[in-house]
Order: structure tokens, then sequence, then C-alpha cells
């Protein structure tokens, strides 16, 4: 029985407030059900005391208003129209009280108890706000005005047989019983409006969370001005950059390797590898630009627009940042070759000059490079031994003063023909402090 009476109750409460309504729409569903609950409570409360009296006309009014509110409760739970539940129930709270305390006689014989009408435009304020709450005010004050003028011009005292000791009674009740609905309902309003700030607050804050974790997994797919402008919905990402420095890390005989060994431990290893690469890139001020199976693209000088003076030192600054980073990357797989029983080595190569810049892609887009300085960065790669780092002749011209390098070395690239490519071997004397790994 009372697993029935269980289940009846959740599906009566799925008809008041659906999946579909608002939190807002929650909030205001449930207060008229409350408020409405609290005056049809209120109502037999007077009938009972009516009806103790012997007063038998003016307890027609509370039974009336009764019969009116349930059926409009019934009718809401069958069409759930909630806005014409909403109107009765506003329009009950707004007449009701008047037509008592005409039945009764005046503001005194009735103890005021047209006051309770004041709940008809507090109420549309709490549902639906002040705005709409004014013509309900407005309806209130006139009401309360004409009853003024009956009781100036017709006021009969006594007549339904009220005597003063039982008027003083309902004063009391009305104006306790009115400010504790009205206490109640103002309650109940501000701890759920409350509980529904917390509920916005706490969303609030997992928004932020959410973009603050799609705000760096998109800085870690695009540099941090092209994001920004990617955000801005700019539908076509293309830059030319006069000059830039980059740079092609690939593992020597890693395809090799990767036949050696186990397909979790061989992940494991170039995530290891490539995540230390990443924080060696982050040290020298440089982006990279992607992952190449076993290569790495490193560039700098895309975020530098300066004079021409200017750009010039810049450029020998990220130039001269990609050769502490090769170096840096060479010493970190040397040291990882110990640990790791394996001889894993890389070979280095490096180019300086036009490339133009860009986002492809509609998915899974990426951020990449095009143009002659990569291509000759990528062949001078495939030039280089292991351990080697070859740079080409404009990256040697500038930062010559900064590294030592080995003899020039001819190299016959297809599609380019024979060109210079410089082995650079470490840092000169003066910049093999730790300092000198500022980038």
């Amino acid at each position: 029985m009372a697993r029935d009476l269980g289940a009846w109750l959740r599906e009566l409460g799925q008809r008041v407030i659906t999946s579909e309504d608002s939190e807002q729409d929650k909030l205001n569903k449930t207060l008229a059900i409350f408020a409405c609950g609290l005056m049809g409570f209120a109502a037999m409360l007077w009938l009972a005391i009516y009806w103790a009296m012997g007063i038998k006309f003016s307890a027609t009014v509370p039974l009336t208003y009764l019969a009116v509110s349930a059926g409009s409760l019934a009718l809401y739970l069958w069409k759930r129209n909630f806005e014409l539940f909403r109107f009765v129930q506003v329009s009950l709270f707004l007449f009701v009280p008047f037509i008592m305390q005409w039945s009764i006689g005046s503001y005194v014989s009735s103890s005021g108890v047209m006051l309770w009408a004041l709940l008809a435009p507090v109420g549309v304020m709490i549902f639906q706000g002040p705005r709409e709450s004014m013509p309900w005010f407005f309806a209130y004050i006139v009401m309360t005005g004409l009853s003024g003028f009956f009781d100036y011009y017709l006021s009969e005292g006594t007549q339904q047989g009220v005597n003063m000791q039982t008027i003083a009674v309902f004063f009391a009740l009305n104006f306790a019983a009115m400010s504790t609905i009205v206490y109640l309902l103002i309650s109940y309003f501000v701890r759920q409006r409350d509980r529904l700030q917390e509920n916005l607050d706490a969303q609030n804050k997992l928004l932020k969370e959410e973009q603050e974790k799609s705000e760096r997994l998109l800085l870690n797919i695009l540099p941090g001005p092209i994001a920004e402008r990617l955000k801005l919905h700019q539908a076509t990402i293309a830059d030319g950059f006069a000059d830039v420095t980059v740079m092609f890390a690939d593992i020597i005989d890693f395809t090799r390797l990767s036949e050696e060994m186990p397909p979790t431990f061989m992940v494991t290893l170039l995530n290891e590898v490539f995540s230390q690469f990443d924080l060696l890139a982050e040290k020298h001020g440089l982006e990279k630009i992607k992952t190449i199976g076993d290569a790495y693209m490193v560039a700098g000088g895309l975020d530098v627009h300066h004079h021409r003076e200017a750009h010039r030192e810049a450029a020998r600054d990220y130039s001269r940042a990609i050769c502490d980073l090769a170096l840096d990357m060479r010493d970190y797989m040397a040291t990882l070759s110990g640990t790791r029983r394996a001889r894993l080595q890389i070979h280095v190569g490096i180019g300086t000059g036009p490339v133009v810049a860009g986002v492809i892609g509609m998915k899974k887009f990426i951020y990449d490079l095009w143009g002659d300085t990569v291509n000759i960065a990528s062949r001078v790669t495939s030039e280089a031994g292991p351990g080697t780092i070859l740079v080409d002749a404009p990256t040697y011209r500038r930062v010559r003063n900064d590294f030592e390098f080995e003899p020039p070395r001819v190299l016959n690239v297809k599609g380019k023909g024979e060109m210079m490519a410089y082995p650079l071997i470490g840092r000169r004397a003066q910049d093999a402090a730790p300092g000198a790994d500022k980038g």
C-alpha cells in the first residue's frame, strides 16, 4: 500500500514539474503549489471557526474558495496549463478576502480580513516579477479604496452578530496568519533562490574549469596568437614570415627499434622523449609545430614583428635559441640512451628563411609551415649523421659568433643541387656557462 502511494505521489510530482522545465519554472511552480496549500489550510481554519461561531453566510466564502482552488489544481494536473492555474489562484487571493469582508460587514467587524488580498501582488512579484505585479497591486489599492468608501457611508458596525472581543481575536489571527504566510513564502523563495544560485555558481565554476581545459588543449595544439584568432571565428588563418628558423629532429633507426620493442614500451618511450623536447622548447621560448612519427619540428620567429633593426637582433636571438635547443636535445638523448639500454640518437637539421604558416583542416586541424626553408631543414636533417646537428648557411652566418662549427660540408640536395651545411659542435667557451642557455 505504501509502495503504491509512493509511486502515485511520484507520478503526481512528475505532472506538476516536468523534465523540460527550467530551474526558474520549477521554482515558480513549487511556490504556486506551496501558496495554494497554505491558503487552503488557512481557509479550512477560518471555515471551522466561522461554523463554530454560527456565522453561516460568511462560511460559504471560504468553502467556495476551497472548491474553486481545488478545481483549478485538478485542472492543472490534468491539462498542465500552469498559466491558467496561476491566474486562477492569484485571482482568488485578490478577490476572496474582499468578498469575505463585504459579507461580514466593515473593516472593523471583519477584523481586516482584506489584508489577505495583499498576497496577490506579492505572489505575482515572486512568481513573475515586479512589472507583472503592478496591475494586481493597482487592483488591490482600488478595491481597498472601494471598501473604505462603502465603510464610510454604509457601515453598520456589528450587524452580523460579531462582538468586539471576537473582532479583536480575528484581528490578531488575520495579521498573525497573513504575516506567517508571507514570511513562509518569501523564506521559501529566498532559500530556493540561494540554492539555485549555489547550483549556478557551481555550474559556472565547472564551466570555467572546462573553458580552462579547452584553453590549455587549444594552446597545446596551436600557438597562443593563432588560438586567439581562431576563437574570434577567423575562418582562414594564413601568414607569411620573411624570416623564421626551422628545426627538424629525427630519432635514428626508430623504425627498427620499434620492431624490437613491445608496442606499449615504444609509445611510452616516444612520449617520454617528446615530452622532454616540449619542456626544452618551452624553456627556450620556441614554438613546437608538430610531430611526424619519430620526427619533431620546432620553429622560432613566428611571433616576431619588429622594425628592421630590432628584428635583426630578435632574429639572432631565436636562431641562437634553436641551436641551444638542438644541443640540449642531443645531450638529453645521450643521457636517455644509457638509462634505456637502447642506442637512441637523433640527427638534426636547421634552416632559416621565409615560410608560409597557417591552420589547415576543419576537424583535427593543425598549425603547419610550408616553403623552401622547411624543405631545406628537412633535407639537411636527412644528410646529418647520428648525433649530428647540421645548419644551413643563413643560420650559420647568424650564429657563428656564438657557437663552434666543424668545417662546412657540401651537400647534394635533391631539387636544390649543391648547398653548404655546417655541423654544429657546441657553444663557444664564453657561452658554455649556465647563463648561455637563455633563449
